[in-house]
């Protein structure tokens, strides 16, 4: 008399549950190798149950129990390869953690003591622009520092006619078609992707690293640091402009300290102006740009301009950095001289 469907049935799932409780005993991968050959190989239990199955007489009967043996030995080859994964990645954190080499450079003082390193002139100034901001009420945001001609240029009011795209001179990244992919030149793109992505009311500033081709020099380099401000919502005028920067100057620099704004022009705000922040002995320097967003800039970030208006403003970092402690050429705060960086807590 043949066995029956539950027997066999048990005797497939009994099999299996065998199997996974070796797998999953197997300790290093040499045993894991071992255990799987006995498994699935000729002389493996679910092997010798699948060719059991010939002596079945039932067509339908046997046509079952193979799809439960061959499932049977899906699910045992799974569980290797699952544990597989698992045994590597167990083996090469260990190995990680044992060939680990501790490369971090100390500056011993002269008397003997460790000094620790300390944060870089611009990293110091974005930190505490950013902590100010945030105290007037405003979020960070950032951006992709590989852009798309669209954000960069023509979501920005500059389509590939307009004069202003003179204004920067722009490093493009290699690809086809040419020219639509760049590093971006200010990071102004980022404000087309905050109103984007937040519903309005928006108050966000955006530092970040961005790029020109220009020639080191004491005032310049190709690669330096900007931060922006952005401000969408009902009802926002000149005047809320011409408040936050003189809010920023005094919570920045001092009470002693003052801006004022000056006509000027750029294409992503109508009107705009250049803001210049006056030191306590009277001179004046010249900081940044900012103005009203122009309603071609609301329209590409997706926003209404009848019902929404805002403003804009941004400068460098590296300048802010450079005029707050009085460093002569811009150069020297990327020349890694431990002696010049050290003369700065």
């Amino acid at each position: 008399m043949g066995r029956s469907d539950a027997s066999r049935n048990d005797d497939i799932e009994a099999a299996v549950g065998d199997a996974l409780g070796q797998i999953a005993g197997a300790s290093t991968l040499e045993d894991l190798r071992a255990v799987s050959a006995g498994l699935t190989g000729k002389k493996g239990r679910l092997a010798r149950l699948k060719a059991a199955l010939g002596g079945i007489a039932d067509i339908e009967e046997r046509k079952t129990l193979g799809m439960l043996v061959n499932e049977a030995l899906a699910t045992v080859t799974g569980a290797v390869a699952a544990r597989e994964n698992e045994l590597v990645r167990t083996s090469l954190a260990a190995r990680v953690a044992a060939e680990r080499i501790d490369v971090t450079e100390i500056a011993v003082g002269a008397a003997g003591s460790e000094r620790r390193g300390r944060l870089h002139l611009v990293t110091q100034a974005t930190e505490r622009l950013e902590d100010v901001f945030i105290g007037l009420g405003f979020r960070i945001a950032e951006g992709p520092e590989v852009e798309s001609d669209f954000y960069n240029f023509e979501a920005l009011n500059m389509p590939p006619s307009h004069p202003a795209r003179s204004m920067w001179d722009t490093l493009f990244v290699e690809t086809d078609p040419p020219g639509s992919v760049v590093l971006r030149t200010h990071t102004s793109p980022v404000q087309i992707r905050v109103m984007q992505e937040w519903p309005p009311p928006i108050y966000a500033v955006m530092p970040g690293r961005v790029f020109r081709r220009d020639t080191p020099d004491a005032t310049h380099m190709p690669v330096f640091h900007q931060i922006e401000g952005l401000v969408i919502d009902r009802g926002i005028t000149f005047a809320d402009l011409a408040g936050t920067i003189e809010a920023f100057t005094k919570a920045f620099f001092g009470s002693d300290f003052t801006s004022r704004l000056r006509p000027s022009y750029f294409p992503f705000t109508e009107p705009s102006a250049e803001f210049d922040i006056r030191r306590p002995d009277g001179s004046w320097i010249e900081l940044g740009g900012c103005g009203m967003v122009h309603p071609h800039v609301l329209q590409a970030g997706g926003l209404d301009p009848d019902e929404w208006s805002g403003f804009a403003f941004g400068f460098g970092i590296d300048r802010m950095a450079k005029e707050r402690h009085g460093v002569a050429d811009l150069r020297e705060m990327y020349s890694n001289d431990i002696r010049f960086l050290g003369q700065f807590p």
